[in-house]
């Protein structure tokens, strides 16, 4: 892995439950003001409620003159588009609805290829995501559906992405910003000594729908720690935010139901942000940092340690195999030619 930036704090430190609480109980994001986005065209998928929503919205504030909104949802999409309208003076143009489906490679293909049409991109925040309460596996590729969704959906998003933004050099250097969580540090992690890593995940036993958000998130981690060094921050400064707890989001709804999952949402309600002002995280990572934070996480809007384990001889040897089988499971699409590409 490559060197790491000099933290603020250690990573077991960064990673406690107790550093979580005390973030959410004594830390507000900032409003993200001071940058003028007049001329920018944006990226953002799940963008039809929650993070994702209110990630336009300030976006949309800072001047944005063109805003793709991403989603799986063509009515939910329009229903984001008026909201987001509402009281702006913009043009027809300005704000469109595509369709993106992170479970099919086919959508992510032919949505990362409509992109080519756009005159520029600067930014791009893959914030879709999912936590179902019961595991399912993807009809298509036989993957857990969280780790399809969560991991593989936004690694080749992020691969692609970064492919078309090398041929748009009026845009370069972009920003791309995948959502991440503190919770990546949570997880057992049971299967991370299986090899091959990826069918151990599609497997049921012990399967829980929290610790597999959490596996899903470190995932990403993994995988970004072996992307930077392949991509030139020069094209596209790549990093992961956190929104922090935030108690109106549309992800974890199914959980909140029985004694547990209401007592949890009632505990969220108490410490979490509101979407909006969760959102203040992503806006910032997307738009305030440059290339220091270029395959990095930040939280409180500034660069900190991603999960423990990613700094582990463990997490190395993890990280490697996690990359293999994450090559050959996008064979397909000819990402380590496009990889390579990117340097030239």
């Amino acid at each position: 892995m490559t060197s790491n930036p000099k933290f603020d704090v250690s990573p077991s430190d960064e990673g406690s439950t107790s550093s979580y609480i005390k973030r959410q109980l004594f830390y507000t994001p900032s409003i993200v003001a001071g940058v003028k986005l007049d001329g920018k065209t944006a990226i953002v998928t799940g963008s039809s409620s929650g993070i994702g929503l209110e990630t336009c919205r300030q976006l949309l504030d800072l001047g944005l003159t063109k805003l793709i909104l991403a989603v799986r949802n063509e009515k939910k999409g329009n229903a984001a588009v008026s909201e987001l309208s509402n009281g702006r003076s913009l043009p027809e143009s300005a704000i469109e609805v595509w369709l993106l489906d992170y479970s099919s490679y086919d959508s992510i293909i032919a949505f990362t290829e409509r992109t080519r049409s756009l005159e520029r991109i600067d930014i791009v925040v893959l914030n879709a995501a999912m936590m179902p309460v019961k595991q399912t596996l993807n009809p298509k590729t036989g993957h857990d559906e969280s780790v399809q969704v969560n991991y593989l959906g936004t690694a080749l998003l992020t691969i692609l992405m970064a492919a078309v933004i090398k041929d748009k050099p009026e845009s370069q250097p972009a920003r791309i910003t995948v959502t991440g969580s503190d919770v990546a540090a949570w997880t057992k992690f049971a299967e991370q000594d299986n090899d091959p890593l990826l069918p151990a995940l599609d497997k049921p036993d012990g399967w829980n729908f929290t610790d597999r958000h959490f596996v899903t998130k470190l995932l990403y981690q993994l995988f970004l720690h072996k992307l930077e060094p392949l991509v030139p921050a020069s094209v596209a400064v790549i990093n992961v935010a956190t929104p922090g707890m935030v108690h109106d989001s549309e992800l974890d709804r199914d959980a909140a139901v029985g004694v547990l999952g209401k007592t949890v949402a009632m505990f969220q309600r108490r410490i979490g942000y509101t979407s909006s002002v969760g959102a203040r995280h992503i806006t910032d990572a997307a738009v305030k940092h440059g290339s220091e934070s270029h395959g990095q996480y930040l939280s409180q809007q500034r660069v900190k340690p991603m999960a423990p384990f990613v700094y582990t001889s463990s997490g190395e040897k993890v990280a490697e195999r996690l990359w293999k089988e994450t090559m050959e499971e996008f064979k397909f699409a000819n990402v380590q030619e496009i990889l390579a590409g990117l340097k030239k």
